[in-house]
C-alpha cells in the first residue's frame, strides 16, 4: 500500500495476528477470623459484584475454602489482589487473596 502524498510505502498490517493477554483468576481464601460481612463488602467494592452474587461467592469461600471473584489480565489481577490485602489490613482481618493463571 502506498501513500502518494508523501511518496512512502505503508505496511499492510491487516494480516498480523494479535493475541489476547493471558488471564489470571483472583481467588479469596477462607480463614477463621474474617467476618462474612467484610468478605461481602470486599467482593462488592473491589470486584463490583451485585449483593446477591457477592453473598454466593462469600458462601463458596466459607464452605469450600475458596471462591473465585474474577478473571483479569495480570496487571489488573495484581491490582485487585493488592486492594483486597490493603482493605483487610486496614480492618485488621487476615483475609488472603491469590492469583493464578486461568488455564
Amino acid at each position: 500500500m502506498s501513500d502518494f502524498r508523501f511518496g512512502t510505502k505503508l505496511e499492510d498490517r491487516s494480516q498480523e495476528q494479535y493475541r489476547e493477554p493471558p488471564m489470571y483468576r483472583v481467588i479469596l481464601l477462607n480463614d477463621d477470623y474474617t467476618t462474612m460481612d467484610f468478605v461481602v463488602k470486599v467482593i462488592r467494592q473491589v470486584f463490583h459484584h451485585s449483593s446477591e452474587e457477592a453473598v454466593k461467592i462469600m458462601f463458596d469461600v466459607h464452605k469450600k475454602g475458596k471462591g473465585l471473584v474474577g478473571c483479569y489480565s495480570q496487571d489488573i489481577a495484581v491490582t485487585k489482589q493488592r486492594q483486597v490485602l490493603v482493605m483487610a489490613k486496614s480492618e485488621e482481618f487476615p483475609l488472603r487473596c491469590e492469583i493464578e493463571p486461568d488455564l
